[in-house]
């Protein structure tokens, strides 16, 4: 059984210089508008920086960086980094100290360069992310533009799940990293109608005010999701900024909810933060592969290009690609 207390964060400070192993040879971050994710760019030391320009975004060629970009059309978060990374053609990556800033990444394009690594053999890579001062609309900012285009599996993380004969039979488990989003969580939640479900909350949240916010926005996905969330069987908590906490509390619901009836499929749905996002990923690279067990996620028609003011504080993740 893994131990994800093994795993180390630190913090990095935000105007001062950095510690001297935090240089690297290759920077990949996604760009957006946010201050928290260009101070960091500018800041960061290494032989090589890439900007990914996320086609989710729809900026136009006036509003992205004039070098060291790579576009790409195809919204598939797969063909997107697989074409990154034949374009990018870098020798021998095994070998490389790689750093990723998650801050500006949508959530699928996120998880699927971490299960590309793994695949080409990277073992360890350094994730940073930028905690926001305060979300701009507070309890009403969305992350999310426009309509809800399809709901499916991220690329890499489809399990090989069980035919159910009859809903007597099955005890599928949908597990909701509930964030700011109630829309998506709802139409997740209602895709997987036949599904238990369990919500995973922020706690501590980022900042003080969070958790209140995002309780207000969950509460709204409440009828969908089908349960009180102040339900102690049906609620989780793990840390808004620790990965590898949530990492831990997911493996601690599979072994609450398998104990009361075996499951039968599983499907995890990271809505919340990027460090939680990041926890779900690093679950299920180290323990579902090949398992009856999916990373579904809500795909939208475009993303905010902004939607967070200043930064409080920089995360440094040591991940092992397990």
């Amino acid at each position: 059984m893994i131990d994800y207390t093994i795993f180390y964060k630190s913090e990095l400070p935000i105007d001062k210089d950095w510690p001297e192993e935090a240089n690297w040879d290759i920077f990949i971050s996604a760009y957006n508008s946010s201050d928290r994710v260009n101070k960091v760019y500018n800041h960061v030391k290494a032989a090589t920086k890439h900007w990914l320009i996320l086609p989710d975004y729809k900026f136009e060629d006036g509003q992205i960086p004039s070098k060291d970009t790579f576009i790409f059309s195809d919204k598939n978060e797969g063909d997107f980094i697989r074409n990154y990374f034949n374009d990018a053609n870098i020798q021998e990556i095994q070998n490389q100290k790689i750093c990723i800033d998650i801050t500006g990444f949508i959530k699928p394009y996120m998880m699927f360069i971490l299960r590309w690594l793994k695949h080409l053999g990277v073992t360890k890579v350094d994730i940073l992310y930028s905690e926001p001062g305060h979300y701009a609309k507070k309890e009403k900012t969305t992350f999310s533009d426009g309509p809800v285009e399809e709901i499916r599996q991220v690329a890499g993380y489809a399990g090989l799940h069980r035919q159910n004969t009859t809903n007597e039979n099955s005890n599928d488990l949908l597990i909701l990293g509930s964030g700011y989003d109630d829309e998506l969580i709802a139409q997740v939640a209602e895709q997987k109608s036949n599904a238990k479900k369990v919500q995973l909350f922020g706690l501590p949240s980022l900042r003080p005010d969070m958790y209140q916010e995002n309780i207000l926005r969950a509460h709204k996905a409440a009828e969908s999701v089908g349960g009180d969330i102040r339900n102690d069987r049906r609620s989780y908590f793990a840390p808004a900024n620790d990965p590898f906490v949530t990492a831990a509390v997911l493996r601690d619901i599979f072994e609450r909810e398998s104990s009361r009836s075996p499951l039968t499929n599983v499907y995890l749905s990271p809505l919340a933060t990027k460090p939680q996002a990041l926890g779900f990923t690093i679950f299920y690279l180290a323990e579902c592969i090949d398992e009856p067990v999916s990373m579904i996620y809500p795909f939208c028609n475009s993303h905010a290009q902004e939607t967070s003011k200043g930064i409080s504080r920089i995360w440094k993740y040591d991940v092992e690609l397990i």
